[in-house]
């Protein structure tokens, strides 16, 4: 129990972590009184709440383009609207800003003005989801932390896109229309604090070639990838989240020494064409094989034996082990083996 509490706080600890260096920033505290009466102006196109003032909502209104921001906005919301452009102009006195929402508008990357986002020197979160974006939008703030460009059509990334983005912890390209041919060699060069990488619902079949040595968080849920390079996770030794599943990974096509990595805590492999339990490291927590083609579980893969007990007694004294164990979806048939079913009575969640 005491594990599995640890392993929760771990798992809180570094799915918030891409958030909380900058919640402190984003979200201060200001006194209305800190503000003249010229500052209040408003944007008739929007909402401007008295005790929030550094917040403008223009969300859900049909606006088609972006109104004048006022000097004095932080938080900046448009989505849901028919923005199709964003020029420099109505950001030409919102130098504050470090937050704003455009998603599901129909904004073009011919639409985007260059310099209009880069001009943005306090900017940390930009949210494009939802839109008519084809390639990775260029330049942007140096200040950014967050990148979220979910579901658009994104299929190219211009080099030197991140080169200046060293502060960005949380980059979002899932449910796009990446290709391999999207990734040179040096396309992530440049991301130094980059913690979450989701590129999950595009097309690829390779693995994306060198990633930031600061992943730790990497998804790759739904695509076409066959296999993994050797020693490919060198590259990347802080990785604790791996998601691969809805791939066409097969035995051969992963690297001899399977997924044994120190750092990965939480593995998922599901909807595969695994037929073995591939090799995992003593460190991992939580496992996810279902609907593969696993038909024998090698006991000595998930529960490593370090200590025999003497021959009248039917059991051994695993060392680490899992926690969480997914199987279903497989053909493995009975009966199972005692060994392997003394292994299972050792994890706090089996699925099978």
């Amino acid at each position: 129990m005491a594990t599995t509490i640890c392993f929760l706080i771990w798992v809180a600890f570094i799915t918030d972590s891409v958030w909380t260096r900058t919640v402190r920033q984003v979200y201060e505290v200001h006194d209305p009184d800190d503000f003249n009466e010229q500052d209040f102006d408003c944007p008739r196109e929007c909402f401007c709440p008295p005790s929030f003032p550094t917040a403008l909502y223009c969300e859900n209104r049909g606006l088609k383009e972006i109104p004048a921001i006022p000097s004095r906005i932080w938080y900046l919301y448009l989505e849901n609207n028919l923005i199709e452009t964003i020029p420099e102009k109505p950001f030409e006195n919102a130098t504050q800003l470090r937050w704003i929402n455009l998603n599901k508008n129909k904004i073009t990357n011919d639409g985007i003005e260059r310099g209009a986002l880069s001009q943005l020197k306090k900017l940390l979160f930009l949210f494009l989801e939802d839109n008519e974006l084809e390639e990775v939008p260029s330049p942007l703030p140096r200040s950014l932390e967050q990148l979220q460009l979910a579901r658009n059509k994104v299929s190219r990334i211009p080099q030197g896109t991140f080169s200046n983005l060293e502060n960005l912890t949380l980059l979002d390209l899932q449910h796009n229309k990446l290709l391999d041919n999207a990734f040179q060699r040096d396309t992530f060069k440049g991301l130094k604090n980059l913690m979450q990488l989701n590129m999950a619902k595009n097309a690829l079949r390779n693995m994306p070639p060198r990633l930031p040595a600061n992943t730790m968080q990497l998804f790759l849920d739904n695509n076409s990838i066959e296999g993994i390079p050797e020693n490919y996770f060198n590259v990347i030794p802080k990785v604790a989240f791996l998601r691969l599943n809805h791939n066409k990974l097969s035995d051969s096509g992963l690297p001899s020494s399977g997924f044994d990595v120190s750092s990965i805590l939480d593995l998922q492999l599901s909807h595969n064409r695994l037929t073995k339990v591939p090799r995992i490291n003593a460190h991992l927590q939580h496992l996810h094989l279902d609907h593969n083609k696993i038909r024998n579980v090698n006991v000595s893969v998930i529960c490593p034996a370090t200590t025999t007990l003497p021959a009248d007694q039917d059991s051994f004294s695993y060392g680490p082990h899992l926690s969480y164990l997914r199987l279903d979806g497989n053909e493995i048939k009975p009966p199972v083996p005692m060994d392997l079913m003394n292994c299972f009575r050792l994890l706090q969640t089996l699925i099978i």
